[in-house]
């Protein structure tokens, strides 16, 4: 096994090009408790806006209905006004109902509806925000839901309404600076130096025309990278201004008759920071591709500035092909992209050198721009994909960026291209998708379509769909929606298949194991084990409950060798929840398919003394003697430990 560090595990059991990283997006929207550490993040260099003063007096009525647009910071003004009161552990996050009315508070915590649906809007109004109110009153709960401007709202819910007012982005910018100084990321000159390069005409034109506090955040961080490296101001700007959707538009126009360079910036586009030599490959493979689109190439006299170099170049009345072309530099210069320092990339044994656009967000618009502006640039892509080898990172890449660009796309195939790879027997075309959808379902207006999908491809009779299923599960989806998560994998193994598929219980044991990263997730995962340990046998749900006891009795699970995030160990269960690991326990013992299995992991626990001492074990076996004569596998398991002890004594005394 390949070592644990933060979000990502490592899988080590293949060759070594064949090494997969199995990165885990934390997810921006949840519906449950926030994490704390996740809280403080997002509230690092908060700015109050004009209109927070009004937001903490309505949401004294215990709701609050945020008006604003897209990145104009509603959530995070929502989250500090839910931390002032519940503290930065104290935020739920709900996920948009259809009917608001039929939601109920469960404590008295602070609740977030990031981005409420349009069918949740039509549904509010007087009656039902009054009776919200109280409810939130009688449990000490408060509630803050943004609505994006354009939705419409009942005219008599104006009362708990706000429209927001984003605070102005150099003020953004310069609290940003100062925390980065007290952090210890800058030092005091260097501080000093970014704030008086933020008060230039340069960047205050800038901030004047780009007025969202993201804007700020932004240009925070280019000064930051300014005064620690050196960078020009002109450079920084330059960097800011070319990941606007207008710059994306010119420079593809621009390249628009060169299949060499379209090429090579839909690769760094769509597979930003691999390795150069991912880039040349998908890059190699597309342009033949974008070249059927348009007539025969031109003929053309060569530079480093121009990239085609198919056509013979003229010198004087000869004619000769050049078999060189421009060399790999000249061509990321051209396209305004350029290589990283070289870096060894996790679990790989040789150098990668990452290759990006210069500007900020350039790979976000351009990648929008030919998918969504283009016909069939988005079916060439995906051509292109399933045609080049496979490398390492490919799936994390591409696989997000796809998802970003789709949360921008329109009608019924936004989510129908997503089929050729979900149903493949390739697990890193499934996990491309299971990237996808997670970065999809964090837009509010895609949360339900996200959600149906995958409520159908989890019922398929195709095993691969329900793989992708489980490896959405594996991720930002999963530990948004824990509960949602469970029932899904719980549809994924409700079928009356003969044994369980390997591919399959590979993605749901990942699945669960994602899902255990998180404390907060352990008893919903805990309680589906052990209904899936009451299935019949022979099904996958009791297949799988047996591999899960077998593994984290017998040594950990996930096994070594399969993608895990959290290795959990029966021992562990007993050290942090020792209720809900008794009930488990007593099913494994009862059943004749995982009695051997548990048994032998607890005596391992017994004959360890700092095991046996670190989860109790003497109290927890003596609860279990006390339920033997109501449970044969207990009782089975009680009388052979004691004959083996007997025996033992006996044979010590003897000698």
């Amino acid at each position: 096994m390949g070592g644990v560090g933060g979000n990502l595990t490592v899988i080590n059991a293949a060759t070594l090009d064949e090494t997969v990283a199995d990165l885990i997006i934390p997810p921006r929207l949840r519906e449950g408790p926030y994490p704390a550490d996740d809280v403080r993040a997002r509230l690092r260099g908060f700015v109050e806006p004009p209109t927070y003063a009004r937001c903490r007096k309505v949401l004294d009525s215990h709701i609050l209905v945020l008006r604003a647009g897209s990145g104009a910071g509603a959530s995070t003004a929502a989250f500090a006004l839910l931390a002032e009161r519940y503290g930065a552990d104290g935020i739920i996050g709900l996920d948009s109902p259809d009917d608001l009315s039929r939601w109920r508070p469960t404590e008295g915590r602070g609740y977030l509806l990031q981005g409420l649906s349009p069918a949740a809007a039509t549904s509010l109004g007087e009656v039902v925000l009054t009776a919200l109110a109280g409810l939130l009153l009688r449990s000490g709960a408060h509630l803050v839901v943004t609505v994006r401007t354009e939705t419409a709202l009942p005219g008599d819910t104006v009362p708990w309404q706000v429209v927001h007012r984003p605070p102005p982005p150099t003020e953004v910018a310069s609290k940003r600076l100062k925390t980065m100084a007290e952090a210890g990321e800058l030092a005091p000159e260097q501080g000093a130096d970014a704030l008086g390069h933020l008060a230039s005409a340069d960047f205050a034109d800038y901030l004047h025309a780009h007025p969202l506090p993201q804007d700020g955040v932004e240009v925070a961080e280019g000064l930051r990278d300014l005064v620690v490296s050196g960078k020009p101001s002109a450079s920084v700007l330059e960097d800011l201004r070319t990941g606007s959707p207008a710059a994306a538009r010119t420079a593809l126009a621009k390249a628009s008759h060169r299949a060499d360079s379209l090429s090579l910036m839909a690769a760094i586009s769509l597979l930003s920071e691999q390795d150069r030599t991912v880039l040349e490959k998908f890059s190699a493979i597309l342009r033949p591709h974008i070249e059927e689109r348009g007539g025969p190439a031109p003929i053309t006299a060569r530079g480093p500035e121009l990239i085609d170099t198919h056509g013979p170049v003229m010198e004087g009345p000869q004619m000769r092909r050049d078999l060189l072309g421009p060399s790999f530099e000249e061509r990321l210069e051209a396209v305004g992209a350029r290589p990283m320092p070289t870096r060894f990339g996790a679990g790989q044994r040789y150098p990668v050198q990452p290759v990006v656009f210069s500007g900020r967000h350039r790979s976000d618009t351009l990648l929008r721009c030919l998918w969504l502006d283009y016909e069939g640039m988005a079916d060439l892509l995906w051509k292109t994909l399933d045609e080049t080898p496979h490398r390492s990172g490919v799936e994390l890449a591409a696989g997000r960026a796809i998802g970003k660009v789709l949360t921008h796309a329109t009608g019924p195939d936004t989510l129908r291209q997503l089929y050729f790879f979900a149903a493949s027997d390739k697990r890193w075309r499934r996990r491309l998708v299971a990237y996808a959808l997670g970065e999809m379902v964090q837009s509010p207006s895609l949360t339900g379509a996200v959600r149906d999908q995958l409520r159908q491809w989890s019922r398929s009779a195709d095993v691969s769909l329900r793989c992708t299923v489980a490896e959405t599960c594996a991720g930002s989806y999963g530990l948004a929606r824990p509960a949602v998560a469970l029932k899904l994998l719980d549809a994924v193994l409700d079928k009356p298949d003969k044994g369980l598929d390997g591919g399959l219980r590979t993605a749901v044991s990942f699945a669960l194991s994602t899902l255990l990263s998180e404390d907060a997730n352990h008893t919903l995962v805990l309680d589906r084990l052990r209904e899936w340990q009451g299935a019949d046998p022979g099904t996958p749900r009791h297949a799988l409950a047996v591999h899960v006891i077998e593994s984290m009795s017998l040594a950990a699970f996930p096994r070594p060798g399969a993608p895990g995030a959290r290795r959990v160990r029966l021992a562990d269960l007993l050290v942090d929840h020792p209720e809900w690991t008794f009930g488990l326990v007593v099913a494994a013992l009862d059943d004749p398919a995982t009695h051997e299995a548990t048994a032998t992991g607890l005596s391992r626990i017994e004959s360890d003394p700092a095991l046996r001492h670190h989860t109790a074990f003497p109290h927890f076996l003596a609860a279990l003697s006390d339920t033997a004569r109501s449970h044969r596998g207990v009782l089975r398991f009680v009388l052979r430990r004691h004959r083996v002890r007997t025996a033992a004594s006996v044979e010590g005394f003897a000698s």
